[in-house]
């Protein structure tokens, strides 16, 4: 038997772990499994670039965060990207180019460990392989720190990047004892989808510093400095002119402002914005706005400190540092049991992408045709609301 991995997309606390798991499995089951990594994802595969990956000894897997084989963005079905970024030659297919490279290399199981896009392009893959009778199997193991994949409950290594992006605001916040009136902005990874800005502040408030219960330094300090004054995320609509006059009267009060914005909030206004002056937003393989190039902590800060005094303004982004973590033992877990899940259905040759679905609760093998991107925060929930009544009480 001979099983492939690659990851595709951004990091996050998941990939290696993973694999390690899944690695450990199988060099359980048989010493002779054979295990490769394709490198760098999908254009890897279209390289044939790859290295031999062992099943024994994998317990560094789980303690090193990011990817060890690399990640791409490559969409299989964009023919013109991958010419562009010279995956193949004119003519070629990259579908053909990726199913012949699985051929000739002899694999029997493919993991594919990444968000909607990784799982889509794995989904293509799978059904040109099913056109050409080869029976490869094909896994998709959920991993985004969105949390946006539907109709996936829960992604791996989201909630450990909610708590990595908590602990670099918990430093950040102390910024605001340097001086007055400053805006601390921490702009944290979410293209369509507000989760992980959301539950990194529903951990960031769960430990925050407060002084209520030190009657001696309740008197001199206070502990709102450490509050978050505003939170914003694609999900919720927002009437800036009346969030300016609150957070107003907030920076007067406090002497500072502490926002939590996600990449892709505002998108719509920074469009409109961009178009009026005559400005393009570059797009990826997939079709996604370039979210280096939306820039909302920027925009919004830039926005606001028109109509309001700040003497220093802070813009700080959590998203490398908390999606490069290794897991934490809560998501580690979580890991191991939705990769034994994926092991199980390897071995009964069920392709699809394994996790909780959201429609039946069941742990499942879902079909690849059913995953979709852009599940979106639901801002009616409990916890979501709770935050945004202690934020804007």
């Amino acid at each position: 038997m001979k099983i492939a991995f690659l990851t595709s997309g951004g990091n996050a606390p998941c990939l290696n772990s993973s694999i390690g798991r899944l690695l450990h499995s199988f060099g359980e089951l048989n010493k002779n499994v054979h295990a490769i990594g394709y490198l760098n994802g999908f254009s890897g595969l279209l390289k044939g670039k790859s290295i031999k990956l062992p099943t024994q000894e994998v317990k560094p897997f789980y303690r090193i965060g990011g990817s060890l084989i690399g990640n791409s963005r490559v969409k299989l079905t964009n023919i013109e990207d991958c010419i562009k970024k010279k995956l193949i030659t004119e003519g070629q297919v990259p579908l053909k180019v990726a199913a012949n490279q699985l051929i000739k290399d002899e694999i029997d199981i493919l993991f594919t460990i990444g968000g909607d896009d990784t799982n889509t392009t794995a989904r293509d893959l799978k059904n040109y392989i099913n056109s050409k009778n080869v029976n490869i199997t094909v896994i998709g193991i959920p991993k985004t720190i969105d949390n946006d994949i539907f109709p996936i409950k829960r992604s791996l290594g989201a909630y450990t990047a909610a708590y990595e992006g908590a602990k670099f605001f918990d430093n950040i916040v102390s910024e605001n004892f340097m001086g007055e009136r400053h805006l601390i902005v921490h702009e944290i990874m979410g293209r369509n989808s507000g989760w992980l800005t959301a539950y990194t502040a529903c951990e960031y408030l769960k430990n925050r510093i407060t002084f209520d219960d030190y009657n001696s330094l309740n008197s001199f300090f206070d502990s709102s400095r450490f509050d978050i004054h505003g939170l914003y995320v694609p999900e919720r609509a927002v009437d800036i002119k009346n969030e300016i006059k609150r957070l107003s009267k907030v920076l007067d009060k406090v002497g500072c402002l502490n926002l939590f914005i996600c990449e892709g909030a505002f998108l719509r206004n920074i469009k409109e914005d961009a178009r009026k002056k005559g400005n393009i937003i570059e797009k990826d393989a997939f079709g996604h706005e370039k979210l280096d190039s939306v820039n909302a902590a920027k925009w919004f800060s830039s926005l606001i400190s028109k109509e309001l005094d700040f003497d220093r303004i802070l813009i700080q982004k959590s998203g490398y540092f908390a999606r490069s973590s290794s897991p934490n033992t809560e998501d580690l877990n979580y890991i191991f049991k939705l990769c034994d899940f994926a092991f199980k259905n390897a071995l009964e040759s069920n392709s699809g992408v394994v996790g909780e679905d959201e429609r039946t609760g069941d742990l499942s093998c879902i079909d690849f045709n059913d995953i979709k991107g852009d599940k979106g925060l639901d801002i009616t929930s409990d916890w979501f609301l709770d935050i945004i009544e202690s934020i804007e009480k």
